[in-house]
């Protein structure tokens, strides 16, 4: 149906337009909003008045009316690279991390001299976990934005993807002398200085992010994992708390600062507070990504399906004889970084931290239905196999070219243990497994990307742990004892010689005493654990539960019956 135009609509909308320019030079988007509502509605074609209705909506936080007025923009004037820009953040702040991707990218076709958008996509590429496209945008944001903001800061992220972090480092101090108050690269200097584990430059510079611009408040999660906070730290509770009330705050700066919270309060002692913290990250993260638990228990239902022990008998046939890969696998908190601490000591190991690769090649895998099957073309197969193995080899290739053996430490990769083992029957899995309370307590205090198809807390998450040891236990089964081994964190953190003995061994390497003294590692540590990968091995985790015994909610299902008062 169309609307004919309405011939009056000129001379109604100018004073609006009058109304809605005062506002926002006055710094008041707020009251721009009615006029520039009312000018949309007798000129809705207008791409810029939806530009700038979307606009003032983004700023005071009204993000689905921002994104539907941003939308109409698009829809009057397709090479609207502004507006296209600006709906990228607002979907960005809505966590829909691809739809904000596909805006993005759009801009930067129409406006590829826009280093900010380049900057935006390669970050949000980065929590997708995809390396090189993230490396390019930020590559791209350094040339388009020279010595601006975002590009010092996007040449500074490139390095650190790269690996090259004392470049990096250099960057961000000359970026700080250039421009003393950039908040960003306060924050990307701390979290560089914390994973190679000089926390207490790093809390200062938290600390000074957060003065300059309070919206970074989240940055107090970084800040409380420098070490434990002590009675001391009892005014940072406090400044924390008012952190919380910054008004405009984003939900998962506000997810970040309920859990920097609970965290300073365990450390405290004060376990109530902790869990009421905790619980209220969780309600923040469940109001934004939701988890559908029969979904993931059906794809549960059809790995073990797939994966039979007739088709894991043909891994020699159809996978590689490169032993190069050791992956390191379980629920996420349950050890897995300190494994990699130890095992990437010994001199002829790389640590390759968290990949995505199989998370990514896992899924197009699990969504074909290529198993080489009888029904099935068997090249195709073949096809798809020894192409992620060369893959694979080049990633790891990449990080140590000249190690024996590289570390992948993706938690989820339990998912995929069947197809890594058909793609390399000589590659290491080792299963870290830790009690499920003390794991469930942990993640629930975790933050974790959006971007992550994976419950916190609640009986979603006890319905997790279920369906992760149905498919264990299957790997149990069918996978070969040499190649699949399983460590559990409490005997580790126990006895922990005649353990790592055992592991080294599995991974086909000499013996060497490096791997006792995980605390020297001198490697970035990309994780939550920053703080704890770098002390002994200690057992102050195990049954941590117990401290959190009456708020453990949901969770309480997963205590194991024998524990139960």
């Amino acid at each position: 149906m169309s609307h004919s135009p309405n011939p009056a609509a000129p001379r109604q909308v100018a004073p609006l337009l009058a109304l809605a320019t005062q506002a926002l030079r006055a710094g008041r988007p707020a009251d721009a909003i009615s006029p520039l509502h009312d000018a949309a509605q007798l000129e809705p074609s207008n791409a810029f008045i939806q530009h700038d209705l979307g606009l003032a909506c983004l700023e005071t936080g009204r993000i689905p009316d921002a994104i539907a007025a941003l939308q109409r923009a698009v829809t009057s004037d397709p090479r609207y690279g502004d507006a296209y820009f600006r709906m990228g953040i607002a979907l960005e702040k809505l966590g829909d991390i691809r739809g904000a991707l596909t805006a993005y990218k759009r801009t930067t076709e129409l406006l590829p001299t826009l280093a900010e958008a380049w900057f935006r996509a390669g970050a949000l590429f980065h929590t997708l976990g995809y390396r090189n496209d993230s490396s390019g945008c930020f590559r791209r944001a350094a040339v388009t934005g020279g010595r601006n903001s975002f590009g010092r800061l996007g040449r500074a992220r490139a390095l650190l993807i790269e690996d090259r972090n004392q470049e990096a480092e250099q960057v961000l101090r000359e970026t700080l002398v250039a421009d003393p108050r950039n908040a960003m690269a306060y924050e990307l200097l701390g979290n560089l200085l914390s994973e190679l584990g000089r926390f207490d430059e790093a809390r200062a510079c938290f600390e000074r992010a957060i003065a300059i611009a309070p919206l970074l408040a989240g940055s107090y999660y970084d800040l409380v994992r420098c070490r434990p906070i002590t009675r001391d730290d009892e005014v940072l509770l406090r400044e924390m708390e008012v952190g919380l009330a910054t008004p405009g705050l984003e939900a998962w700066q506000r997810l970040r600062v309920h859990l920097a919270i609970g965290k300073a309060a365990e450390d405290l002692g004060n376990y109530a507070l902790a869990m009421q913290h905790f619980d209220a990250a969780d309600s923040v993260r469940r109001a934004y990504v939701s988890f559908d638990s029969a979904a993931f228990s059906t794809e549960i239902d059809r790995l073990i399906a797939r994966c039979t022990p007739e088709w894991i008998a043909r891994a020699r046939e159809l996978g590689s004889s490169d032993a190069t890969p050791v992956l390191i696998v379980g629920m996420p908190r349950s050890g897995t970084t300190l494994l990699e601490q130890i095992i990437s000591m010994h001199p002829e190991v790389g640590a390759g931290a968290e990949l995505h690769f199989w998370n990514q090649r896992g899924a197009v895998w699990h969504g074909c239905g290529v198993n080489g099957g009888a029904d099935e073309k068997p090249f195709v197969f073949s096809e798809f196999l020894a192409t992620a193995a060369d893959d694979y080899v080049s990633v790891l290739r990449a990080i140590a070219a000249k190690a024996a053996r590289v570390t992948d430490k993706m938690p989820f990769n339990f998912l995929w243990a069947g197809l890594i083992h058909v793609t390399f029957p000589r590659a290491t899995i080792i299963h870290c497994r830790r009690a499920a309370i003390d794991t469930a307590l942990s993640i629930h205090q975790t933050h974790f990307q959006p971007s992550l198809a994976f419950p916190t807390g609640g009986e979603e998450l006890v319905a997790y742990f279920r369906d992760y040891r149905r498919l264990i236990e299957h790997w149990r089964k069918v996978l070969p004892g040499d190649r699949f081994l399983e460590v559990d964190y409490e005997d580790l953190t126990h006895d922990p010689e005649p353990i790592i003995r055992r592991i080294i061994a599995a991974c086909g390497l000499a013996w060497h005493d490096a791997c006792l003294r995980p605390e020297n590692n001198p490697r970035p540590v990309n994780t939550p654990s920053k703080w704890q990968a770098r002390q002994p091995i200690y057992r102050t985790s195990v049954e941590r539960w117990r401290c959190y015994e009456p708020w453990l909610g949901p969770l309480r299902a997963l205590v194991d019956p024998e524990h139960r008062s």
